[in-house]
């Protein structure tokens, strides 16, 4: 005699994520932040279909918006992966508890050594807090299996919250150099992500082999308020930079393994 088969409902965001479009955006922003005139290139659509589709990835807490830094007209929008990643676990385990698994991104340390590490340059204006996280935090995560490095197009020397964070942190900042783009003008980069609205929007031309990413990060030095508050915000962004930075390599993971199959 078969067992009674209870149903549910079809998780919400799963529902959301449906609809074609819809995942063309959400698919769009895994790779990099981007504004709405850029996703309406990207997709061909008209703004007020994209812009419909947005609000109802905002609703769930999919999408994050931002008002960029260089231009209050414009916005960014990206994808909150966390939350994407909390609900998927969610709607697996209610299927089956082996489907909700926890396990975490692989961790860099057991990748392969490449034939050549994978080079990375983070981009903001000053060179002062997000790009020298950033530089940090990368470097230390993918234990030496990635070249990192930071630059601004006005550097203005490293911030001393910038040193305090990732000392608390225990993250190597022996290294980190407050340096203008120029003298990186020469090297070949892999990627080149910003993490700056205004140095995105006024980016120098890389190398075709070069992909670029955004990432719109508000600035920690410009944060007003106590010394507390300001602190916290430069704490708040190496977070966000950890989560943004740990599904990043396994982005770089998975394309290094498909590339090595493919070999």
């Amino acid at each position: 005699m078969s067992a009674t088969l209870s149903t549910t409902h079809v998780p919400e965001f799963l529902k959301l994520l449906a609809h074609e479009l819809r995942w063309n955006i959400v698919t769009a922003l895994a790779q990099s932040d981007r504004s709405v005139q850029e996703i309406i290139q990207d997709l061909h659509e008209p703004q007020n279909v994209v812009s419909y589709h947005l609000r109802k990835l905002r609703e769930q807490h999919l999408v994050k918006e931002r008002r960029s830094s260089a231009d209050e007209r414009s916005l960014y929008y990206s994808l909150d992966l966390e939350a994407l990643r909390a609900l998927y676990l969610s709607a697996g385990n209610v299927l089956h508890p082996a489907i909700g698994s926890l396990e975490v991104p692989p961790d860099p340390q057991q990748w392969p050594i490449p034939e050549r590490p994978l080079r990375v340059l983070f981009l903001c204006t000053h060179n002062s807090a997000r790009s020298l996280l950033a530089e940090a935090l990368l470097r230390q995560m993918s234990n030496g299996r990635v070249e990192v490095a930071s630059a601004g197009t006005q550097p203005t020397g490293v911030h001393p919250s910038t040193i305090q964070v990732l000392a608390s942190l225990d993250v190597d900042h022996t290294h980190l150099r407050s340096k203008h783009i120029d003298e990186l003008s020469d090297l070949h980069f892999d990627y080149v992500i910003t993490v700056c609205d205004r140095v995105r929007e006024s980016c120098p031309t890389w190398p075709v082999e070069a992909e670029v990413i955004h990432w719109s990060f508000p600035d920690p030095v410009q944060e007003e308020g106590s010394e507390e508050e300001r602190y916290q915000a430069f704490e708040q962004t190496a977070t966000q930079l950890t989560t943004r930075i740990r599904y990043f390599l396994t982005l770089v993971e998975r394309r290094y393994q498909q590339k090595t199959l493919t070999a």
